[in-house]
């Protein structure tokens, strides 16, 4: 099992999910045309602000996309189908 950072873009991780040898998804990279394989999921809330965050990261932890929520469950309640490639199995 891969263990994320403490904070991930300046954010601290609250739950955290690692999907092992494969990946929960694929998703594009920004404007490229280039796939991304998302290994890891993070819920992560940076300090002083109310929302938190889904970040979507890669092998290292390095965040691909991010998705603002209110609250940790619905964060985790509205995952995307796109990474339902394997269970997440929160931490």
């Amino acid at each position: 099992m891969n263990l994320p950072p403490n904070n991930i873009d300046g954010a601290k991780v609250l739950k955290w999910a690692w999907s092992g040898s494969k990946p929960f998804g694929v998703v594009a990279n920004g404007d490229s045309l280039e796939k991304q394989e998302i290994y890891g999921l993070a819920i992560c809330q940076y300090e002083g602000e109310k929302n938190v965050y889904r970040f979507s990261c890669d092998k290292d932890w390095e965040t691909i996309q991010d998705a603002p929520h209110d609250t940790v469950k619905d964060a985790i309640d509205n995952l995307p189908s796109q990474y339902k490639n394997v269970e997440a199995k929160w931490n």
